[in-house]
């Protein structure tokens, strides 16, 4: 009886000291991110092999210790070109050897470049407009790319047009309701158009694959976070579908109203539930 127990007691604290393990290892990461350590090292470190450090990290953060330290790396770039650092200057205080890698970074894992990202607009000039829908005012933006961002408006004209210049910083903004409200009409009424639309997306590789995954989605037809995930490849990061698909920029048009929770419920949306049942049930009433 007191090995059962003592056996049971040593299974309770397995997960404990595993996560202390994670823990010392990911402080280790940190501290030398800009040294860019080999697995061998960060496994030495916490005083494992390479081969149980690796499955025991994955296992318990999701990802490869690899990719939680490219997500360092990358963050720590954001923040040193946020600055007004140069291109080449942050390369070096990352601990990349070139500016080639820092550019692969950036484009492996928020699909632009480290000079897209620093620049936040800059070079861009954006048209939009605020205009009356099916389903409430919206607020439409467009560059000579694509459409950038489309919002339904349930916290004032001024909050949208704030949140838009705020991701879009060092843009031109223009308002321009003889380019905007065509798009409009189109979208929303089925009005003709010479030309196709196009989108002009900005957002990490995961999240633009779960944004190429929402355009899959038939008009009347529904979907599920499970679905999305398995559909990306990705079937365990349902969490992380949920929030790209909460990051959503261009609504309607990039369906996230289609996606509902396994259950059947509706599930949460960002522009309110009322809203998501009412674009829902115009389109399975007029599913063309």
């Amino acid at each position: 009886m007191d090995n059962n127990f003592k056996q049971l007691e040593d299974n309770a604290l397995e997960p404990l000291q595993h996560f202390k393990v994670i823990e010392q290892a990911i402080q280790y990461i940190e501290a030398n991110v800009q040294n860019q350590p080999e697995l061998t090292e960060i496994a030495s470190a916490v005083g494992m092999s390479e081969y149980h450090f690796q499955r025991l990290f994955t296992r318990w953060a999701g990802i490869s210790p690899k990719r939680f330290m490219q997500f360092l790396t990358k963050e720590h770039a954001k923040e040193l070109l946020s600055h007004s650092e140069n291109l080449l200057d942050t390369t070096h205080q990352i601990g990349l050897s070139s500016l080639g890698r820092l550019h692969d970074l950036f484009v492996n894992t928020e699909a632009v470049t480290p000079g897209e990202f620093k620049s936040r607009g800059e070079g861009l000039h954006i048209h939009y407009g605020i205009h009356v829908t099916p389903f409430g005012k919206c607020l439409i933006a467009t560059t000579d790319r694509g459409i950038c961002h489309l919002g339904f408006l349930d916290r004032g004209e001024g909050k949208a047009i704030d949140d838009l210049v705020e991701h879009w910083k060092h843009a031109t903004m223009t308002e321009d309701y003889k380019t905007t409200a065509p798009l409009v009409n189109r979208i929303f009424l089925g009005a003709k158009m010479d030309s196709p639309l196009k989108l002009h997306l900005r957002g990490t590789n995961f999240q633009i694959k779960v944004w190429e995954a929402l355009l899959s989605i038939p008009s009347g037809a529904l979907t599920t976070y499970e679905h999305i995930a398995a559909a990306i490849g990705n079937p365990r990061a349902v969490r992380a579908v949920g929030s790209a698909v909460g990051n959503n920029p261009i609504a309607y048009l990039i369906p996230c109203h289609r996606v509902i929770r396994k259950s059947g419920e509706f599930g949460n949306y960002l522009y309110g539930s009322a809203r998501k049942k009412a674009i829902l049930a115009r389109e399975l009433a007029m599913p063309e």
